[in-house]
């Protein structure tokens, strides 16, 4: 497997397990409907769990702009692959958002509220605030991505290069997330990931749902701008402390 194709399948399996258990809580209906938080929370750090174990090998399991961006910022990975990761992760996104349509339809169908269906693909402020919505992202992702920067199982083999995470990896990351969620996600939903919400939101936009509502297109640059900012952040700290 390529590289890039790695990343796709990645990313895919991340949105389709991960937005698959926002479906199942938030959706009416479903067996796990209104199953809480900590069904979420659990749902998303497995969906990393499992796209790590699959593409790790292949390509690192970046998974995420802000993980490629942080890598690259720090040295670790080559910038010249930053745009392919980046697109391959985003068509990953995308993929594993329409199928989380496909087999939920009935569901959305039964849902009401526009909101709630939205909040299946992309994330919204609990209590609308910028500052506090940017901060989160902020702190989350730089959370996720200074993590990341001091594992090192995965490697280029070309020219030994640390390029991301390898199967070693995935449990010790999937715990992070989930530690991230249970700890930080209580005010945006943490997309820590501007695949992650910018993908399965355009999705959204797209699809035929009925009643769907906004597309929350105000909101959106928040998951995009905090993770990348996050990623920065991460990337200068661990530079410092070298």
């Amino acid at each position: 497997m390529t590289p890039f194709i790695a990343e796709i399948v990645g990313t895919f399996l991340l949105i389709l397990l991960g937005c698959g258990v926002n479906a199942n809580v938030s959706l009416q209906k479903t067996y796990g409907s209104g199953s809480g938080w900590i069904v979420i929370t659990t749902g998303w750090a497995l969906a990393v769990y499992t796209g790590v174990v699959v593409a790790g090998p292949y390509s690192g399991a970046h998974m995420n702009p802000a993980v490629t961006i942080g890598l690259a910022l720090a040295g670790e990975f080559s910038i010249y692959d930053v745009p392919h990761y980046i697109l391959a992760q985003f068509i990953g996104a995308m993929l594993g958002a329409f199928f989380v349509w496909l087999m939920n339809k009935k569901h959305f169908d039964a849902t009401s509220d526009g909101n709630t269906k939205r909040g299946v693909f992309c994330n919204a402020a609990a209590i609308p605030n910028v500052f506090t919505s940017l901060l989160t992202e902020i702190l989350g992702t730089f959370v996720l991505v200074f993590a990341v920067l001091y594992f090192t199982d995965a490697v280029n083999t070309s020219d030994d290069t640390i390029i991301g995470l390898g199967s070693l990896g995935a449990l010790p990351v999937a715990l992070i997330v989930w530690s991230i969620g249970l700890s930080l996600g209580g005010t945006t939903g943490y997309a820590i990931n501007p695949a992650r919400d910018l993908g399965p939101r355009i999705v959204h936009a797209l699809i035929p749902i009925k009643e769907k509502g906004s597309n929350g297109w105000g909101y959106s640059w928040i998951p995009i701008v905090g993770p990348i900012l996050g990623a920065a952040l991460a990337a200068g700290i661990a530079i410092v402390l070298q």
